[in-house]
Formats: structure tokens, C-alpha cells, sequence
């Protein structure tokens, strides 16, 4: 799993929230796990922060097993307030991009490099 700049982080954030507005996105890990095992995940994003790690450890082997780009954000609560939730959140799951499609393809092209 790549390590990330704050500035591709924020854009992480972005992509979620526009997702979230737009398109369709998966909360927390069982959701987030049960959207790679079926193939439409699009963009996997965890957080660094979680405890026990063992919540996510998972996820970025499943996510390699399905050819689906997972990331590491540094915070938990920046990724639920982009996911509209008022907790913090230890994963989430882009599923329809909607007008994020273009951030997302961005972030991939870039952290593939």
C-alpha cells in the first residue's frame, strides 16, 4: 500500500464526498469487504488510525486479490465527516464514482505510478 501526501490525501477526501453526493459509496469494513468480494469496488480507502489495526488488516490483501487500489489515509474521523457520517469510520468503499469519476481516475493514474 502506497504512503500518500496530505495533498492526495484531501483529494481522497474530495472524491469521497462528491461520490457520496453523486454517486454510491460503502461504509465501515464489513460493507467495504462484501463490496470487493463482489467486484464493484472501484477505490478501497482505510484509515491509519484504527484500533485494534486487526479491524482493517484484511482489506488491503483482499483488495490486491481483486485488483481494486486501496489507499491509507492518516485519519478516521476526516474519512467519516467525508463520508457524511458524524463518527469516524475505519474504511470506505467507492462504489459509483458519479461526478467523482474523473478524481478518481486521477488518483489512481497517480498512485500506480
Amino acid at each position: 500500500m502506497a504512503e500518500i501526501s496530505k495533498e492526495v490525501a484531501d483529494k481522497i477526501y474530495e472524491a469521497i464526498e462528491v461520490a457520496k453526493a453523486t454517486g454510491r459509496i460503502k461504509k465501515g469494513s464489513n460493507e467495504v469487504t462484501k463490496a470487493i468480494e463482489k467486484g464493484i469496488a472501484k477505490l478501497v480507502v482505510i484509515a491509519k488510525n484504527v484500533n485494534p489495526p486487526e479491524i482493517t488488516m484484511h482489506i488491503p490483501l483482499l483488495s490486491k486479490e481483486k485488483d481494486v487500489l486501496c489507499v491509507e489515509v492518516p485519519s478516521k474521523e476526516e474519512l467519516g465527516a467525508a463520508a457524511g457520517i458524524s463518527v469516524g469510520t475505519a474504511s470506505i468503499a467507492i462504489i459509483e464514482e458519479g461526478e467523482a469519476k474523473n478524481t478518481v481516475k486521477e488518483i489512481i493514474k497517480k498512485l500506480k505510478e
